[in-house]
């Protein structure tokens, strides 16, 4: 098994079809547990370097800071130039009235602190995890526009903007009229079961030559196939617990997206999480989908989706079963 590469939106660089996400790495959960401790996070990056991946994504709360501090102790011991990391920077990472948000003083502040713990001069990718509605766009536009000039980021982009896409589009046009670095990069939620990105969103990404990264490919383990339709959530899952969870997700709608997905996969010998990661890496709009897993066995299971070829009639079936 071996991860061919993409380009990553509209830029020269390459990337890996399928991104490494590590939200998990750090997290502390609602017991006080953190999910992936640093050794765990190494081999996980180990198992996706080991198959061909190459493009990680991080954030700067991503376990108050752990998760970038994991990957930069682990690519201490690597090639830098061989990895392709991305972050993002926008949430409040201390108490004080500019510890987040997208204002100058902010951006500066973080950027370096993302850098120290990532040990690294640059990164390749950096995202506004949200849009700051307190700081003028021409703002942060300039701001991020430093960035690049200085080399402390190679390019930028937007996440979990979805479904504002005038916003991106306002940003981009002042980067047009300014002579800034535009966002290349689109980080919205997109998947067989949550689809509001498409139409406007996706036909801006287009017309601004935006590439998508999507995050949330399995719709938070919906699509894995451990829900039935009509039956009760198995115990431990997050719709036996989570009722925002049950209410999203275990619907009419999604099942029936569901299910088209678990009959592609009996016709491909793969399993539904599979086979719904297949339709976004043969999706032309998608560069890479991020994934995320708790094990090696998990991250390895994913990355086989990238060995199944989908015919167009089962990418249409797939396309139009919501």
């Amino acid at each position: 098994m071996g991860l061919d590469t993409v380009a990553l939106g509209p830029t020269g660089t390459q990337v890996s079809e399928i991104a490494f996400g590590t939200w998990r790495f750090g997290h502390e959960n609602d017991a006080g547990e953190i999910e992936i401790r640093e050794k765990r996070a190494h081999e996980l990056l180990d198992a996706y370097a080991a198959a061909g991946g190459n493009f990680i994504d991080t954030a700067d709360m991503y376990g108050d800071g752990r998760s970038e501090e994991y990957i930069g102790n682990w690519l201490a011991d690597r090639d830098r130039e061989e990895f392709v990391v991305a972050s993002k920077i926008y949430w409040p990472t201390a108490d004080h009235p500019n510890g987040g948000g997208l204002s100058r003083k902010h951006l500066r502040n973080n950027l370096d602190e993302i850098l120290d713990r990532l040990g690294t001069d640059y990164v390749d990718l950096l995202y506004i995890h949200r849009w700051d509605d307190e700081t003028p766009a021409e703002e942060f536009m300039r701001t991020l526009n430093e960035f690049v000039r200085d080399g402390k980021v190679n390019y930028l982009g937007t996440s979990t903007l979805e479904p504002n896409a005038w916003k991106v589009a306002k940003a981009n046009e002042i980067a047009d009229r300014r002579g800034y670095e535009p966002f290349t990069l689109a980080q919205p939620r997109y998947n067989l079961a949550n689809r509001e990105i498409e139409g406007n969103y996706l036909d801006m990404c287009a017309d601004y030559d935006v590439g998508v990264v999507p995050w949330s490919p399995l719709a938070g383990g919906f699509l894995t196939g451990k829900y039935g339709r009509d039956e009760e959530p198995p115990e431990g899952t997050r719709g036996a617990t989570d009722q925002q969870f049950r209410d999203s997700y275990l619907t009419p709608e999604n099942f029936d997206a569901l299910e088209a997905a678990e009959a592609v996969a009996e016709e491909v010998d793969a399993t539904p999480a599979q086979v719904s990661l297949a339709w976004l890496t043969h999706h032309e709009q998608v560069t890479a989908p991020i994934v995320g897993a708790r094990t090696v066995e998990q991250l390895e299971e994913n990355l086989v989706a990238t060995e199944i070829d989908l015919t167009d009639e089962q990418f249409d079936r797939l396309a139009n079963a919501k």
